[in-house]
């Protein structure tokens, strides 16, 4: 056990985590010849599409310094503060982290509270600051900035480029020397924590997990302490590129077990494996339960699809434990799913991988967040959709979720941060110098007004540079109401949201206009109405497509043209009554992106 070390890669998005790991799996020769490709552990295919780890990667490396062999367990894990809880479980997997730090870019929002949570957690940090081979490296100051903020000396940072392979052996020391071997006694009654889970189509459902204390055995009878479930371990192994199969492994080791398991109800990360003939007294505590912070409902194009789409959210669920769903039922789009996210990327790259993994196409509607609403007799209800909202007149008050974001900027960029901040209704608790030129902002906002667009704006008036990293903080009273949209009288559940009052008209008025650009005219006019309960505070109309009914009339009495008008008028007008309006998929998105 003293020769086994775990531990992750940690930084903000884009600080080269994952080359910085190529580099490692290279030159422990893990990973050789026709099977190195750069960002070898972004397996899925949407991660190589758009450059981001989005699943955390456990792998297994064999290490020999100072004449002794040593086993490496690393998992790389994503940046983006919506897979924050990939990194929260990763880390508790691990005794030491590599903290990355661009050199070109400095400490960055997602660093702080990434590396926060791996101080939490008691892990042993390694700084290493990559990218030290660009021409806009600016590697002492990067340093100054990380000995401010771990108070380490400089001695311990590591100078290192994943794309050069400099510093990587420095790297592979630091591992060895500095983090501490895990602690647990392999002859204890096993203790194993489940960290990770994916759905094979042939071996059913594989979990991965962290030895803590004792051994597991090929064929041992085990079961999960959570569920209760007996199960035999057909396989156990290590991660390496490919599972890799083991008679045995023991403490501190991590790995996966295959045991058959068909329902992806009876593996829950954060539960504890033990085996049936002499259990452990006491579970591993677990991570946390997450919270989801934006709730959007999900639903099939085809109502037929509806237990499909419920399978693949299961199947999905077990690889992103962050995802959480529950049936629900809307009048314009049938049975689906409300689910909640971490954020809107997380809300995106699930879309995305419904569509590419199951082959589900869905419709998702307008996201928003969880509010409380308190009615006049004293009760509280937590509302996830503006449709689960009481009658207005028996709510007293409602309360919405606020969140204190941290956003760190260079100081030129100041003014238009503050402005768009504030212009969400957000409220500065404190400005402060980090060092040299740059800044941190601490905001406390609704988390209604960011959820839609304020991350893709905050990115483009700062150039790229600053970065935003945000909790959950309280729940607060606000002057709040529902937006209805209406096409001919009828309200279109999808399209409700919850607004703050003085924003409701401008809002109303913006939807209104977006949708008469995207629904497709039909024989009859359309009206469509933003409504805040009976009072209409904007209204478009999108015109019929008609026939010229009169063509065939040249000269003549005006009676004849007015009598195939009046005809044509009649059969609108019936046409009115029974005809429905489709309401395409573009609308739904186009709702996020009114600007």
């Amino acid at each position: 056990m003293k020769n086994i070390r775990n531990f992750c890669i940690i930084a903000h998005i884009d600080h080269g985590k994952s080359t910085l790991a190529d580099r490692l799996l290279e030159r422990t020769g893990t990973v050789t010849g026709k099977d190195m490709e750069a960002q070898v552990l972004d397996d899925m295919e949407l991660e190589r599409e758009r450059g981001i780890t989005i699943k955390s990667h456990a792998i297994q490396m064999n290490h020999r310094e100072g004449g002794q062999d040593y086993v490496l367990n690393l998992i790389d894990t994503p940046g983006h503060v919506d897979f924050s809880y990939e990194v929260s479980r990763s880390i508790a997997a691990c005794e030491g982290a590599l903290l990355i730090v661009d050199a070109s870019q400095g400490i960055q929002a997602q660093t702080i509270s990434n590396l926060y949570m791996a101080i939490d957690n008691d892990l042993e940090i390694i700084p290493v600051i990559n990218k030290c081979d660009l021409e806009s490296a600016k590697p002492d100051e990067v340093e100054d900035q990380i000995v401010e903020l771990l108070g380490c000396d400089r001695e311990d940072i590591i100078r290192a480029s994943g794309k050069t392979g400099m510093g990587i052996d420095d790297v592979l020391h630091a591992i060895v020397e500095r983090v501490p071997a895990p602690k647990g006694d392999p002859d204890a009654p096993l203790q194993a924590l489940i960290f990770d889970s994916v759905f094979n189509p042939f071996r059913g459902i594989i979990a991965y997990f962290k030895i803590e204390n004792g051994r597991m055995r090929t064929d041992d009878f085990v079961k999960f302490v959570s569920t209760g479930k007996e199960y035999h371990a057909d396989e156990i192994g290590v991660l390496k590129l490919d599972m890799d199969p083991r008679p045995e492994l023991s403490a501190g080791n991590v790995g996966y077990i295959i045991s058959g398991i068909k329902s992806s109800k009876e593996v829950k990360v954060g539960d504890t494996i033990t085996h049936v003939n002499r259990p452990c007294e006491k579970a591993i505590d677990g991570f946390e339960e997450v919270k989801p912070m934006v709730f959007a409902g999900v639903y099939p194009i085809e109502t037929e699809d509806f237990e499909n789409l419920r399978a693949s959210l299961e199947k999905l669920q077990l690889n992103d434990a962050s995802l959480t769903f529950q049936p629900e039922s809307s009048a314009a789009l049938g049975f689906g799913f409300r689910c909640g996210f971490l954020g809107l990327l997380h809300m995106e790259i699930v879309q995305e991988r419904l569509g590419r993994e199951f082959n589900m196409d869905v419709i998702t509607t307008v996201p928003n967040v969880s509010y409380k609403v308190f009615d006049k007799k004293g009760n509280v209800y937590e509302v996830h959709n503006p449709s689960g909202l009481p009658d207005i007149t028996l709510i007293d008050h409602i309360e919405e979720p606020y969140i204190r974001a941290t956003v760190i900027t260079q100081a030129d960029y100041i003014g238009p941060i503050m402005t768009l901040c504030l212009s969400k209704r957000g409220e500065l608790v404190k400005q402060e110098y980090i060092s040299g030129n740059r800044m941190e902002l601490t905001f406390d906002m609704p988390l209604g007004e960011i959820v839609i667009d304020f991350y893709d704006k905050l990115k483009s008036i700062s150039k790229g540079y600053a970065s935003f990293d945000y909790h959950l903080h309280d729940f607060r009273e606000s002057k709040l109401v529902k937006l209805d949209i209406l096409l001919n009288g009828e309200s279109v559940d999808a399209l409700s949201t919850l607004t703050h009052a003085d924003n409701a008209v401008r809002f109303g008025r913006r939807m209104c206009e977006k949708l008469k650009e995207l629904i497709p005219r039909q024989q009859f006019d359309i009206a469509i109405q933003a409504a805040i309960g009976a009072k209409i505070i904007a209204r478009e109309t999108i015109k019929a497509v008609r026939k010229d009914v009169t063509a065939k009339c040249y000269g003549g009495d005006i009676s004849r043209k007015r009598k195939l008008l009046e005809k044509q008028k009649a059969g609108k007008k019936r046409m009115k009554q029974i005809g429905s309006v489709e309401v395409p998929q573009k609308a739904f998105l186009a709702v996020l992106k009114l600007d």
